[in-house]
């Protein structure tokens, strides 16, 4: 742990990173939209009349360690606390969009995205969308137990409405956007006109919804680079044990056009503590 934090504030220092940290050690890991047609009058009255609604197994997402949705989950609190901070400063710089992404994979990046998207859509007064980006892996209908069959892949090739590919999980205010398919042209498809529209549509539609984005580790190919400059800011998963210091310092020089907000350190060793 204490080789992570010291790359990653070696890196800021080198880099004059104006970006304060969410705090390293902030999620610790267990090892062992609406209808795009028709605003609500109220969130907590909001129905899904074009989105398809299904039914996610609860012992599917514990055994994928998706959990923010259980407040009887200890761990939720951490993604509380992080959803916390992460809204702040996007609320503060009027921010929409935010990418989630790692140095390299399995440092958790998807579980992290998850996670924070359902606690968001937990507030009352926000609405959550998961967009999964990880086109060359992706892993976010995986995770959920979700069977896209009109998915991001049909979005992106045919001429059909975004609500026709979302999906709202059976929680309030949360709908996913996802590929079924991995798709291998992925960077000219990023940057292609499509996913422009795609981005801008789903950030301008309704102010209340906030978009989280699972984006392809940093160095694992130009996917990530080619598709920040569209995205508001980022927050960067960095796996306990897993990521070398030049890894994330290299990954931290990618990203030093792009609002940093923080570093998340994940799959931490450390003992999760109850308030009795």
């Amino acid at each position: 742990m204490e080789r992570i934090k010291s790359a990653i504030e070696k890196a800021k220092k080198n880099q004059k990173v104006k970006q304060s940290s969410l705090g390293v050690g902030g999620i610790y890991s267990n090892r062992s939209t609406a209808n795009l047609s028709q605003e609500p009058s109220s969130l907590d009255d909001l129905t899904y009349d074009k989105t398809k609604v299904v039914q996610i197994d609860d012992d599917h997402l514990i055994a994928k360690r998706i959990v923010s949705h259980n407040k009887n989950n200890l761990i939720s609190t951490a993604f509380d606390l992080l959803r916390t901070q992460v809204l702040r400063k996007m609320e503060e710089n009027g921010w929409r969009t935010l990418a989630v992404t790692s140095p390299s994979p399995e440092a958790g990046k998807t579980v992290v995205a998850i996670n924070l998207a359902m606690s968001i859509a937990q507030q009352t007064e926000k609405t959550a969308l998961l967009l999964d980006l990880d086109l060359r892996r992706p892993k976010t209908a995986e995770y959920l137990g979700i069977n896209f069959e009109v998915s991001l892949n049909d979005l992106i090739e045919k001429d059909i409405s975004i609500s026709d590919a979302l999906i709202n999980p059976g929680i309030p205010r949360f709908v996913v956007l996802a590929p079924n398919k991995p798709i291998s042209n992925s960077s000219e498809v990023l940057v292609s006109s499509r996913v422009n529209n795609l981005l801008t549509d789903i950030k301008k539609r309704y102010e209340d919804r906030t978009v989280i984005i699972d984006l392809p580790p940093v160095l694992n190919s130009d996917d990530t680079i080619a598709i920040l400059p569209k995205i508001d800011c980022v927050l960067m998963v960095v796996a306990n044990g897993m990521s070398t210091q030049q890894e994330i310092q290299d990954s931290l020089n990618h990203l030093k056009s792009a609002n940093l907000l923080g570093v998340v350190l994940n799959k931490s060793e450390e003992n999760t503590k109850t308030y009795y």
